[in-house]
């Protein structure tokens, strides 16, 4: 179904996730990646600018998430919103199978999946051209020496700036204090982005559209999970 990933080039970035497949997929769902993914797949971000008006010219948002991790999030905010279209990309591919089941139980239409990186999907983004980006549990990659792994990076936040819209709303949850620290000191530091918090209960409480996953309810991390919402200026 999967092949090993290629080796990667001196000039690729690091790699910011850790395991890409854990237990074997079950039948029903690697059927799924045959059937139901070619349907769905994001087309390749090497092969040049993805547009979002072109993948569903009929959405009146585009929305990202980066990690979905099993899909319940990226199928939850896809039902809801049945006019946006659902960007998710994930590496892991346990959690694409997840994401494909919860995909087809859901007859949803809006979803478009890239199993791999999130970082060549939004270099290959045009500017301005998302309304809502999420990030929730990235790797916290905890050890200092492995800190660069980490997925927020100052290029990265500014790339992710230069996507969203005037007005577009950023999301970074994390369960970890010290990469909610790391976090918010790179997103205050790029330009176009204006974090939202006016007292604690703003990035201790979660809002109202949040969906809980079921890493979430597994509490690994060290505090509760922390919310940090940004705007683009």
């Amino acid at each position: 179904m999967t092949s090993a990933p290629p080796s990667r080039s001196p000039d690729a970035p690091l790699r910011s996730f850790g395991r890409i497949k854990s237990r074997a997929v079950k039948p029903r769902q690697a059927a799924l990646f045959d059937t139901l993914l070619p349907r769905v797949r994001l087309p390749d971000p090497a092969a040049g600018p993805i547009d979002p008006r072109a993948l569903m010219p009929e959405a009146t948002e585009a929305w990202l998430e980066i990690g979905f991790g099993g899909g319940e999030h990226l199928a939850a905010q896809a039902a809801a919103h049945p006019s946006a279209l659902m960007i998710g990309c994930e590496p892991f591919i346990n959690g694409v199978a997840s994401a494909l089941r919860h995909i087809e139980e859901g007859g949803l239409t809006n979803v478009r999946l890239h199993a791999d990186d999130a970082r060549a999907v939004v270099e290959a983004l045009p500017d301005a051209s998302l309304d809502r980006i999420m990030i929730l549990f990235p790797d916290p990659w905890h050890k200092a020496r492995h800190n660069k792994r980490r997925l927020i990076q100052p290029a990265f936040a500014a790339d992710l700036a230069r996507v969203l819209k005037p007005g577009g709303r950023l999301r970074f949850v994390t369960d970890w204090k010290d990469y909610a620290g790391w976090a918010l000191e790179r997103f205050l530091a790029t330009p176009g982005l204006v974090w939202l918090a006016d007292e604690a209960a703003d990035w201790r409480v979660a809002p109202t559209d949040h969906v809980v996953t079921r890493y979430e309810e597994k509490r690994l991390g060290d505090t509760e999970p922390l919310f940090l919402e940004f705007e683009r200026t």
